[in-house]
Parts: structure tokens; C-alpha cells; sequence
């Protein structure tokens, strides 16, 4: 278990594996029998990683966490406790790994068909199909002079994509409406698993809608690009990006989420300090464009990746909001672990 002592790195984290830690951080060992992983609940319950000595960057002492009295049951129900707890961190990291694969999966067949041209260049050396055949008959039988599979065209994302450009007064809508940053944003992943509610939000901000896909154009590099889960408004520090045709829609958030495409957004950008992108320099990213009955097809097979990222996110979050009602409950003793399990059940 990982205790952060410092600043931004302050956190709480629980490996079922060995481990190294850096030295902003404290690595916890109990001097008696305890069930770590109850353990870890114990220390998120009593706060102890928002411990601050006050000094001028924010620090977690081992001399403040040592003072601080901590109720402890017996073993078997600490064991009890961590299991009902750890079933729902559980189910959340199984999401969490599934959402990856898919993505992973996206992007590797975006990849192979409209990047490399796989599937051209097995049929040109007679290799056998690796697709349906009327997936395969799709693709022509032989590249160009230019390179690209016979037919396709060059283009630019805009002639498939374009900005939502809608200005929002957070003063005009609901403090509950979800509200999304580039802090929220992880990095190299579509799956946006976090948002707040606009209560906090004083600027003008830039609206979306659910599926639409939100890029990060300041420090285009940290690879912040995400499908939005919910509808609601984000910092105009991040594009709002929509297909011109649903049928397009695979291809554009493979293509502005892959690496290639935020190289060339790093590369272009503006500015030293605070380095930003725009939609007038992403929309002139060059593509080769298939025809349209194959950007649909490929919309169909990543469709339900899609579909299936965000269901997830949204059951993920609901298991957080169980995990975080029920973990004090439970360390307090308020509320009995058979009890939580049947709550737990009902959710996972």
C-alpha cells in the first residue's frame, strides 16, 4: 500500500503486488496481524492522506499519521469488510481493463484497414482473407501510384469532421450540470470516467452532448482526447468535435485519438509556454478517405466498443457512489457487513 507525503502526489493506493515507491510517497507495513486491504479502506476513512503539516508545499508527516487512534475490529471482520468493499473496486477495475481493451481494439483495425491498408495489401499478395468476405470485398485489390488503396481519396479531417463552437453562460443552467476539464480528461484514454457538476463554474464554457468527442488542445501532447458519456459543458480549452455524417463517426474519434494525430496537433501548435491546437489547424490534418460504405462499416464493428466504454463508465461511477456510502458505515460499525453485501449485490 502506497501512502503519498507530498503535494500533488499525495494519494492512497493498494497493490496486491510488490512494489517500489519514489520518495514523495511512504509504503505502509502493519506491526500486527492486520488485513491490508482493510487496511487501505481504514486509511481513506480517517483521511489520512489529506494531512497537511502546513509547510509551503503540502505534506503528509509520518509523526502526524502515528497520533491518530484508528478503531479496529476483529480480523475476521476486518476480512469481511474488505471483501464487500474490494468486490466493488474490483468489478471497477474489470471495467476499467475491459474499456482498454476495447480502445486498444479500435485503434489497432482503424490502423490495419485506413493506415496501413492491411487488408489491400494481403489481397494484392494473395494472402488469404482475414476479415468476412463482405468485409473483405470491400477493399480494392491494389494500391496506387500514390500508396493508397485504389479509389480512396486524400483529404482532410474537416471534409469528414467538424467543431461544435456552442458558447454556454454557466449562469443559464443547472450547478448539477456535468461539467468536464482537462483535469478530468486522463491521458491516452477515450474512456472519461470523470466530471463534476457546473455549481463551481463562474466563465463561459463550451456545451456538448453525449457521444460527442471532446480533445484537448492545450498541450495537445498530454494526449487528452475522450467520448463524452454524458451531455453538459467543458473548458474551452478543449475542442468539441462531431462527425459531419454519423456514418463517419468510427473513423474520426480513431483518427483524432490516434498518435499520429496528436503528433501532428504537438507539432503545430501555438505558443511556448502554454502550447495550444485549434480546430482550423486540426481539420487540415491530411487523411486518405475511404469511400463512404466502408467508413460505415467500420462505424459498425466499433460502435458497440463504444456503446459498451460508456455503459461501464456509467456503472462504474454508480459502484464508486456505493463504495463511498457504504465504506464509512461499515469502518463506524453503523452499518453490519451482511447488510452491505446485499447493497453491494444490488449494484455489481
Amino acid at each position: 500500500m502506497i501512502l503519498g507525503r507530498k503535494g500533488a502526489y499525495r494519494g492512497i493506493h493498494f497493490s496486491a503486488d510488490p512494489f517500489f515507491v519514489i520518495d514523495t510517497a511512504y509504503f505502509v507495513r502493519p506491526k500486527t496481524d492486520l488485513d491490508m486491504r482493510w487496511l487501505y479502506y481504514a486509511i481513506i476513512h480517517h483521511k489520512l492522506g489529506e494531512i497537511d503539516d502546513g509547510s509551503p508545499i503540502p505534506s503528509t508527516t509520518r509523526a502526524a499519521v502515528y497520533v491518530r487512534e484508528v478503531e479496529v475490529p476483529p480480523l475476521p471482520e476486518q476480512r469481511a469488510i474488505a471483501a464487500t468493499l474490494g468486490a466493488l473496486d474490483d468489478k471497477i477495475e474489470l471495467n476499467r481493463k475491459m474499456n482498454a481493451t476495447l480502445e486498444a481494439m479500435a485503434r489497432a483495425l482503424f490502423r490495419d484497414w485506413f493506415v496501413d491498408f492491411g487488408p489491400t495489401r494481403a489481397r494484392m499478395e494473395g494472402r488469404p482473407p482475414y476479415l468476412s468476405p463482405d468485409l473483405w470485398s470491400l477493399f480494392p485489390d491494389r494500391l496506387d501510384a500514390e500508396g493508397k488503396p485504389e479509389g480512396w481519396e486524400v483529404g482532410t479531417l474537416g471534409a469528414v469532421a467538424t467543431a461544435r463552437n456552442e458558447g454556454v453562460d454557466p449562469s443559464a443552467i443547472s450547478p448539477d450540470t456535468p461539467y468536464i476539464g482537462l483535469e478530468h480528461m486522463p491521458r491516452g484514454s477515450i474512456a472519461l470516467t470523470d466530471w463534476e457538476g457546473a455549481g463551481k463554474v463562474s466563465s463561459n464554457k463550451a456545451a456538448f452532448a453525449t457521444g460527442d468527442f471532446l480533445f484537448g488542445k492545450l498541450r495537445p501532447y498530454f494526449h487528452k482526447v475522450g467520448v463524452a458519456p454524458v451531455s453538459g459543458i467543458c473548458s474551452t480549452d478543449i475542442v468539441v468535435v462531431r462527425p459531419q455524417t454519423a456514418q463517419w463517426a468510427g473513423f474520426v474519434i480513431a483518427c483524432i485519438s490516434d498518435d499520429d494525430f496528436v503528433a501532428y496537433t504537438d507539432k503545430t501548435s501555438t505558443g511556448t509556454k502554454m502550447p495550444r491546437t485549434s480546430w482550423s489547424i486540426m481539420s487540415k490534418y491530411p487523411v486518405v478517405l475511404p469511400p463512404a460504405n466502408l467508413a460505415e462499416a467500420f462505424n459498425a464493428a466499433v460502435a458497440p466498443m463504444l456503446d459498451r466504454i460508456r455503459a461501464s463508465i456509467h456503472e462504474s461511477r454508480t459502484l464508486a457512489q456505493t463504495r463511498d456510502l457504504l465504506l464509512p458505515r461499515l469502518m463506524s460499525g453503523e452499518l453490519r457487513v451482511a447488510e452491505a453485501e446485499r447493497l453491494a449485490e444490488e449494484v455489481a
